[in-house]
């Protein structure tokens, strides 16, 4: 009897409000918990990362002669000088002179296997991607390779050339244009803080932080996958999921997004190729 007075003392709005501030505080909970159980899962994930086998074909194809001149990849410049590898990825993508181009490793790759090589354009960029099985990339082993050479160097990508600022500003404007059949952008869902799909949080590009732990994580080892995906496919896959036209590897415009997205995370610390569930 006393229990019903209590209750009939209350309204229907206010009995209604505490059960939905009931329900929200449990669904807050268990949302609490399962993306700490993800954040469990993923520093599980780092003890023994597979990614360490293509760094070493990686070291081998960057040593070897190969191609119609028969000459190996140390001469390569990847803006340090000849044959420099440690701390070069920190600092791209960036200006260089010689191919008056700005250029991201994948683009600069492919101008060193054609230039000093001899392999053709075509050869160069052949299989950029790997499919997990039994098809290799000689270009994502590369990758692995010489940005394993940049760990626990700080991101330092400048936009003091002209070709570099114009980058950079035609970086931004893809970041935010819109289209597609979905209107989507990648600000649509790396523009804003505190987003998620699903139970995946989804990291503001355009905040220091987030796009400092964000970027300097790829490449990385996919558990998925089975496969080490480089940036220019995390760029490639992003315009998949948005029904974008097919993003062109090496492209002028897949650098220029890549290079805004490396300047915003300037100052964070280097460290891939990490890995991802």
């Amino acid at each position: 009897m006393e229990e019903s007075r209590k209750w009939a003392g209350w309204s229907a709005i206010t009995v209604a409000a505490v059960f939905a501030a009931s329900i929200a505080q449990m669904a807050g909970a268990q949302q609490r918990t399962a993306v700490e159980d993800i954040a469990r899962y993923r520093e599980l994930l780092q003890d023994g990362n597979p990614a360490e086998l293509w760094e070493l074909r990686g070291e081998t194809l960057w040593k070897t002669k190969r191609g119609p001149k028969g000459v190996s990849l140390e001469g390569c410049d990847l803006g340090l000088g000849s044959g420099m590898v440690k701390g070069a990825y920190a600092a791209m993508p960036r200006y260089f002179a010689d191919a008056d181009r700005v250029m991201d490793l994948e683009t600069r790759l492919v101008h060193c296997m054609v230039t000093l090589q001899g392999f053709s354009l075509a050869d160069a960029k052949k299989q950029p991607f790997g499919n997990g099985t039994d098809r290799k990339s000689d270009m994502e082993a590369l990758v692995a390779f010489i940005t394993a050479e940049s760990k626990g160097v700080p991101m330092n990508v400048g936009i003091t050339h002209p070709k570099e600022q114009e980058a950079f500003q035609i970086g931004r404007s893809m970041f935010f244009h819109r289209g597609g059949p979905h209107d989507f952008a990648c600000a649509t869902c790396h523009g804003e803080s505190n987003k998620r799909i699903r139970l995946q949080d989804l990291p503001n590009l355009l905040e220091p932080g987030d796009a400092q732990r964000a970027y300097t994580t790829w490449p990385a080892y996919r558990v998925s996958q089975g496969e080490l995906r480089t940036f220019q496919w995390r760029l490639y896959d992003c315009f998949r999921q948005q029904r974008f036209p097919e993003l062109e590897f090496t492209s002028d415009g897949s650098i220029a997004l890549t290079l805004f997205l490396a300047r915003n995370a300037n100052g964070g610390k280097f460290n891939a190729p990490a890995i991802k569930r």
